[in-house]
């Protein structure tokens, strides 16, 4: 179909479709430098792959189209933050918008459907063959970060009602936290040792132990900060429900699986053991009466 034969309306999406294959070769592009070996030969081959795509779409618009600049940067954040294949997969969820455009404008265009079959499979499978580090380990952090979340959580509802003292429940968390911590890590890095599995034991363990680590200071931090020691609580749980809420999204998108499942499982585990925990700390403080 000639130039001639595209309304104006076809056009901009055609420019949208330029814009966004650009942007994506950019993208590529920049993550392939960071790696090495096989995965920066896998990103550059996505990135040309996208940057060809560009150049269909160039010929219908007969100019250049500059990046996204503001959705680059954004991208490359959340590789920098998240990792590579979370970013890339990111992406490409959004590109499923973009492959259903596709699909509309098929039967007009013809370099669409083969454009639209090339971004469901053949990208798909490149990034399939991606071998990142942190991803092999996230059974490591899910392990830290459920046994964080779980007993910390419940600890420090027990700690607000039996010693009522905001300061007071930041340092024994703490204490609590730490001594966990160190003792997660160590059982990580044995089970791995006798596993004799594919996973590096050391790895392992400092992975679970920064897992634990991060979520003990985001469950303390409201106890040095808040006057109230329930309002301290409250924004604890607060923050438990956030950690959950972003790592069960995270393991969504890099695994692939169902994120309410996962969110609303490990929220009523915490919350019930904090549920279940406030009563025992009541309870304490009512028949073993603590003075501060």
């Amino acid at each position: 179909m000639g130039k001639e034969g595209i309304t104006p309306e076809i056009m901009e999406k055609i420019k949208t479709f330029q814009r966004t294959e650009i942007t994506e070769y950019h993208v590529y592009k920049s993550l392939s430098r960071r790696m090495k070996g096989k995965n920066r030969e896998v990103l550059e081959r996505i990135a040309q792959d996208e940057k060809r795509h560009a150049g269909v779409w160039r010929r219908y618009t007969g100019m250049d189209q500059a990046p996204d600049r503001l959705m680059m940067f954004w991208y490359l954040l959340l590789a920098y933050v998240f990792g590579v294949t979370f970013a890339i997969k990111i992406m490409e969820r959004n590109e499923g918008s973009a492959e259903e455009t596709y699909g509309s404008v098929a039967g007009i265009l013809p370099e669409a459907a083969e454009l639209m079959y090339e971004e469901e499979e053949h990208e798909k499978a490149l990034i399939d063959l991606l071998d990142e580090e942190r991803l092999k380990y996230i059974g490591s952090m899910v392990l830290g970060l459920n046994d964080a979340l779980v007993e910390l959580t419940g600890a420090l509802a027990g700690f607000t009602f039996a010693l009522a003292d905001g300061r007071v429940v930041g340092v024994a968390g703490l204490i609590t936290g730490v001594a966990a911590t160190l003792s997660m890590g160590a059982s990580e890095f044995l089970s791995q040792r006798t596993d004799s599995g594919d996973l590096n034991p050391l790895k392992a363990a400092v992975y679970t132990g920064i897992a634990y680590l991060v979520t003990v200071a985001l469950l303390v931090t409201p106890f040095f900060i808040a006057a109230s020691v329930y309002f301290a609580l409250s924004w604890s749980l607060f923050h438990a429900l956030m950690v959950i809420l972003l790592f069960s999204y995270f393991v969504s998108v890099v695994k692939e699986t169902p994120f309410r499942p996962a969110f609303l499982e490990m929220a009523a585990i915490s919350l019930g053991v904090a549920a279940i925990s406030f009563l025992i700390g009541l309870i304490a403080r009512h028949f073993i009466p603590v003075d501060i």
